[in-house]
C-alpha cells in the first residue's frame, strides 16, 4: 500500500515522501497513528500544492535574505579595544558583540546566525561571515582599533 507520510518516521522515510509499505503496518500503524494518510489522488493533490507553497514560501526568504546581504555588505562595524605593545588586543570580539553592534544599527541577527573562522583578536578589518538563509551567506566588515 502506497502512503504519503505527514512526519519523518524512523527507518521508513521523512516528511512529505510517498513510501510503499505492507497494508497491515499502514492501516494499523501509520494511518492510526496520523503519522501518514494514503496515497490517493485527492491527497497527491494536495500533497503537490503544499510542496508548491513551501517552495514559493521559500523563494521569497531567499530574496528578502539577498536583500539583507546586499545592505550588510556596506555596514563596517567599528570597535575600540584595549590594546598593549606591538598592537596585541586584551580578549577578542565575540559573535555576541558583533549582534549587539548589529542590533544598535537596525538588524536583529540572531548570534548563532555569525559564524567567526577565526577569533577576531588582532587590530584592522576583518570579513565576518553571516547565515541569512541555508543558501544565503552574508559578509559584514569589522574594523578593531
Amino acid at each position: 500500500m502506497k502512503v504519503i507520510l505527514l512526519q519523518d518516521v524512523r527507518k521508513q522515510g521523512k516528511k512529505d515522501q510517498v513510501i510503499d509499505v505492507s497494508d497491515g503496518y499502514a492501516n494499523n500503524f501509520l494511518i492510526n497513528k496520523g503519522l501518514a494518510v494514503p496515497y490517493n489522488t485527492a491527497n497527491k493533490n494536495k500533497l503537490e500544492e503544499t510542496l508548491k507553497l513551501r517552495q514559493e514560501e521559500e523563494e521569497k526568504e531567499i530574496l528578502k535574505g539577498n536583500a539583507l546581504k546586499e545592505e550588510l555588505a556596506k555596514i563596517v562595524l567599528e570597535f575600540n579595544v584595549q590594546k598593549g605593545k606591538d598592537g596585541k588586543v586584551f580578549g577578542s570580539v565575540s559573535s555576541k558583540q558583533v549582534a549587539e553592534a548589529l542590533k544598535k544599527k537596525g538588524y536583529d541577527i540572531d548570534k548563532k546566525k555569525i559564524v567567526l573562522d577565526y577569533s577576531l583578536d588582532t587590530l584592522g578589518t576583518h570579513e565576518v561571515k553571516i547565515n541569512i538563509h541555508k543558501k544565503v551567506v552574508a559578509t559584514v566588515k569589522v574594523h578593531l582599533s
